[in-house]
């Protein structure tokens, strides 16, 4: 392995695996996500780097499933994981984007690959690419690079089962270099990405149903009737056999919940359990009389695995340590990387739900799906109190994003729910998206460009104002202070404020429970998936 050759000149505070997170961050395109790239061209390139790493037999010969969705795609792509793992077979899940650490994204039988391998296939793919490119072919981008190393580690792995997580779209995304999968799921459809993917449902469609193959079964859940017209034409067009999967009924998990909370996770857990059964049929796994049962039964290892699925970021609630260790439950955070109005919306009702959950004695709820055992909450000194509690929003969005559209749909769906905001915090994110690993957050707050957390904290006061009356109903149940100390913002207003950076923000956050020990603070931390990741990193700590 070159891994040495690689890092003979480095410094040597620089860790093997920063040497390697550096060169991945040398294929970070500078570009914008839009421009003059033509993504058929930039996908056939794919066919190219896969003769230069010799995977082109192993891809044909893997056995894999294949999901794209707008929303989604990680929960059902987790579910189908853990279920199969749970039937005993060894499983590769690849999925986007990570959190906290890349390795996130290579999952075997549903862990994390470790450092070390992770080194020697990077290495490996990495090489071989740089020395097999040149200007005509330059190195593959940052995404491709990583579907390339994923398929190179579970061919090398020998898994029984992929399961790979579309990027984006479909139709040219890296992951579609597949050429027969055993069975495809499309996940909910809705407007996201519209820049690359089109501006009608039914162009998202096209695009995500690009992944269908001839004659090869899919499925998908209940669409909008524009979107739902595509699908079928373009599985017509391939003889696919495309069939509607119905969100999963909760009395066939007898008793239990979902590992993922929120509703809107059924439809999640019912397309993986289609996309499972297909497999396993199709594998010889399982007889077509057997199939038919489950639809009335589900088996206890298919049970198992819907039930102990763990995805970080997707409705998970993180107690601070911090505060917790001192008085337990005084300051929860509810993290849930949504990003599209459609995803805001389920968010908002996980969050108003879980937080009626949680202000009851018993926590129905898990802390953290790291955590897979029910907990009870225990209150300050062994006794059980009755918290007041306060909500709060932390928030952040990709400029690329319409706040305009996000916003008014977190809001409302709250406030149906008697859900109202304190205050709604905006802050830029940790992340520098040109770099990957921990090394690479920036080390100081200073002349940080607030812009975009300014105009998100017009749009916010702008609909407080246009909703002021509900929220004068509302403000009576929120029982924070009338006054809370905002001088460590960078700019205060009546609902919101915005603060410079996110260390900052926990701080305050931290400081305002300190000072008023007998409200509990309930924090939903959403708009971003880049957002969850570096409140993670921080409380986590």
């Amino acid at each position: 392995m070159a891994q040495g050759d690689n890092g003979s000149s480095k410094s040597s505070s620089v860790t093997p695996y920063e040497e390697a997170l550096d060169a991945l961050s040398s294929l970070i395109t500078k570009r914008t996500r839009v421009g003059d790239v033509n993504m058929e061209e930039r996908f056939n390139v794919l066919y190219k780097y896969l003769k230069m790493l010799d995977l082109e037999e192993a891809i044909s010969n893997m056995k894999i499933i294949h999901v794209a969705g707008t929303k989604g795609k990680g929960s059902t792509c987790t579910f189908t994981e853990s279920i199969l793992r749970n039937c005993g077979f060894r499983t590769g899940l690849f999925t986007s984007p990570h959190l906290i650490d890349i390795r996130e994204r290579f999952r075997l039988d549903g862990v994390e690959i470790s450092e070390e391998k992770f080194l020697v296939y990077f290495w490996w793919c990495y090489d071989r690419l740089k020395e097999n490119t040149d200007d005509n072919v330059p190195m593959p981008t940052f995404f491709h690079f990583l579907a390339l190393l994923a398929f190179k580690i579970f061919a090398a792995e020998q898994v029984d089962v992929s399961i790979m997580e579309v990027g984006l779209g479909g139709k040219y995304d890296a992951t579609n270099v597949v050429p027969t999968p055993i069975v495809c799921g499309i996940t909910s459809l809705g407007y996201d990405h519209m820049e690359i993917l089109g501006n009608t449902l039914g162009e998202i469609a096209g695009e995500k149903a690009g992944i269908f193959k001839h004659r090869i079964p899919a499925f998908t859940v209940p669409q909008p009737d524009e979107a739902m017209h595509v699908l079928r034409e373009k599985a017509s067009q391939l003889n696919v056999p495309l069939q509607v999967v119905t969100p999963l009924d909760a009395k066939l998990l007898n008793g239990s919940r979902l590992a993922l909370g929120g509703e809107h996770q059924y439809i999640n857990a019912g397309l993986a359990i289609a996309l499972c059964s297909t497999w396993l049929k199709m594998n010889g796994h399982l007889e077509d009389s057997y199939l038919k049962h489950i639809q009335h039964t589900l088996p206890e290892k298919f049970i198992k695995g819907l039930t102990t699925a763990s995805l970080q970021g997707r409705a998970q609630i993180v107690p601070d340590q911090f505060i917790n260790d001192e008085i337990p439950n005084e300051l929860v955070f509810f993290l849930d990387g949504a990003h599209s109005p459609e995803s805001m919306e389920a968010c908002a009702r996980w969050f108003s739900l879980a937080i009626k959950d949680q202000d009851q004695i018993l926590f129905h709820q898990k802390l953290d799906n790291s955590n897979f055992s029910n907990q009870v909450v225990k209150m300050h000194n062994g006794e059980t109190v009755q918290k007041k509690s306060t909500q709060i929003l932390l928030f952040n969005c990709m400029s690329e994003r319409n706040p305009q559209l996000l916003l008014p749909h977190l809001m409302k769906t709250c406030a149906d729910h008697g859900v109202y905001f304190k205050k709604a915090l905006f802050v830029p994110g940790l992340s520098v998206y040109h770099k990957v690993g921990s090394h690479a957050l920036p080390a100081t707050d200073s002349d940080v460009d607030l812009s975009w957390q300014l105009t998100l904290q017009r749009v916010w006061e702008n609909l407080m104002q246009g909703n002021k009356v509900t929220w004068l109903e509302g403000k009576s149940n929120n029982s924070a202070p009338e006054e809370l100390n905002m001088e460590m913002s960078a700019s205060n207003c009546e609902h919101s404020a915005v603060f410079s950076s996110l260390p900052l923000v926990l701080k305050w956050l931290r400081d305002t429970v300190q000072q008023n020990q007998s409200t509990r603070f309930q924090v939903l931390v959403t708009g971003s998936i880049h957002l969850i990741g570096d409140m993670l990193k921080l409380v986590k700590k």
